[in-house]
Formats: structure tokens, sequence, C-alpha cells
């Protein structure tokens, strides 16, 4: 073991959070590793929402880039930040157990439920959800690391922000006034962390492939599949979760409208044994239920 493991991460605080739990994995595991912290065009830019950026891999290209050079080994990510074709010499090396799925509105009140109000979300997949329960309120653009937009909620008189529990568990910051939105489907793949390394190198695969989590992996393969499918290149408001329960996977995925208006989904329960392309078959269900027009009519808007 006298490779010494670089692992490349964000530099936000929940970033080096996540690449720090890697690094304590690998360390119990016997390996030495040493942290390569670098920010992300996704962490500079923020003054546009992300879908205006037209940027696939907006929070990973830095990394990709770096780990192709040769800067670093591997890199960790919030899975759902990862486009679902990796750059080639890249592969998925590993998935952590996944934390929670659930987004949650953190609040200064509630009574604005019943009326209208403004909340903040830099998701269109949050935004569409949001609007289509609350079809008379307001959503303004938030961007920026979880520090950063908890600090925004603060100083602007919004009613309130949409975030990923996982986000804020892991580095103390949930707050008391915060709701679960356990009606709102989670992106493909949250609450998961996802380790990647270069094909060619055996060695750090081989380390990685001791943090792997199955169960987790195949619930968020299931989903990438159905946003990869879905999709097209293109950024829309695609929820989907899938889940492990008695040898059964209980799926759900949705595809909105920009305007949180229109709403395709499919809830699906099947054995584990039968999850080969599962995430691909739901999401042509979708498609040939008006998800072809819905996905035609979403492009045409964003362009």
């Amino acid at each position: 073991m006298a490779k010494t493991i670089r692992i490349g991460t964000r530099d936000s605080e929940l970033a080096l959070w996540q690449a720090n739990t890697v690094q304590k994995h690998l360390s119990d595991l016997g390996y030495d590793t040493h942290l390569v912290p670098v920010k992300s065009t996704g962490d500079l830019v923020l003054d546009k929402p992300l879908y205006e950026l037209g940027i696939t891999g907006i929070f990973t290209k830095t990394l990709d880039i770096a780990m192709l050079n040769g800067d670093i080994d591997i890199a960790v990510h919030s899975m759902k930040d990862v486009p679902t074709a990796l750059p080639k010499g890249i592969v998925e090396a590993a998935v952590l157990k996944r934390a929670s799925v659930q987004d949650i509105l953190v609040h200064k009140g509630l009574d604005f439920l019943k009326g209208s109000g403004t909340i903040a979300t830099g998701s269109l997949r949050r935004k569409a959800q949001w609007l289509h329960r609350y079809p008379t309120h307001n959503v303004t653009d938030l961007r920026g690391n979880v520090n950063t937009r908890m600090q925004k909620l603060s100083d602007n008189d919004w009613q309130g922000a949409i975030f990923a529990a996982a986000g804020l568990e892991r580095i103390n910051l949930k707050p008391e006034s915060y709701i679960d939105l356990d009606w709102m489907i989670p992106a493909p793949a949250q609450g998961a962390m996802l380790v990647v390394a270069k094909s060619e190198d055996a060695f750090c695969r081989e380390a990685l492939a001791n943090l792997n989590d199955e169960t987790s992996q195949t619930c968020v393969h299931i989903e990438r599949e159905f946003l990869r499918e879905l999709e097209g290149g293109c950024t829309a408001p695609i929820g989907a979760l899938a889940e492990i329960k008695d040898n059964q996977i209980h799926f759900t995925g949705n595809l909105f409208s920009l305007d949180g208006i229109e709403k395709i989904e499919v809830n699906k329960v099947v054995d584990v044994s039968d999850n080969l392309n599962l995430g691909k078959i739901y999401a042509q269900e979708v498609l040939n239920n008006g998800g072809r027009e819905l996905m035609a009519k979403i492009k045409a808007e964003m362009n």
C-alpha cells in the first residue's frame, strides 16, 4: 500500500465533509490518503441559474479534468450532481451507503402556505413540484453552497427555501424551523455519494470497492437510468426514487412542465431480481404517456 491516494473534492464545507468521510474509510482500511480541494465552475458562477449555464456536470468537470491530467487519483461527488455519462477514462468506483433522500423546507413561519409567498431554490425539479402543489406562490432562484444559501435565506424576505436534508444534516446546519417535504420526489441519486477513479487505476478501484453499498448502488442506478432515458441531454424537472423493501423495488418517477402544471408519473413495485433496465422501461412509459411532447416543450422553452 505504498501509493498515497489523492482525493479530489470541491472546497465547500459539505464537499469537504464528504471527502473526509471517504478519507476516513480508506484510512481505516490502511490506505494513505491526501485531500486536494478545488473550486468548480458551479461554485464560482453564482449569478445565473444552473440551467442557464448550459453545462452538464458543472460541479464535476473541474475534478474530471484534474483526474485525467493526473493531479488527483479519485474524486468524491454528491451523486445527483454527476452526469449520467461519465467522461471517457473515468469510472464509478463506489457508491456509499445512501443518507436521507428527503427534501425539506427551511422556513420563517408557515402561514404563507395557505396564501401567497416566495420560496427559493435553484432546482427546476423542486420549483416545478412546488408550483404544482402551490400554484399561487412565487419561486425565486437560489445558488451557492449550502452555507451561502442558508445565509441568503436569512438576508432576504423569502418565506423559505428548499434544501436536501442530507446536506444540512451532514454539516449540522439543519435548523429547528423546517418541515419534511415527503410529497416531493427527490432528484435521482439524491443523498448518495459517488467516488470515481480512472478506469486504468486498478489500485484505487480495488481500494474503493470496499466502500461500495450494493443496495444504494442498485437504487441509484435505476433512478439515473430513468433520468438518462428521459433527459436526452436536456435539463428538465425530473424526480425519481427507488427503494428496496422486503426484496421488492418500489419506484416512483415523474416529469413536470417548467411551470409545474403538467405532471406525468409512474409508480411501480417489482421483485429485486427484475431490476434489469427498469429505469429505461419506466422512462419509456413516461415518454409514451405524453412525456415525449412535454420534453420537446421544455427544450423549446429553455432555448
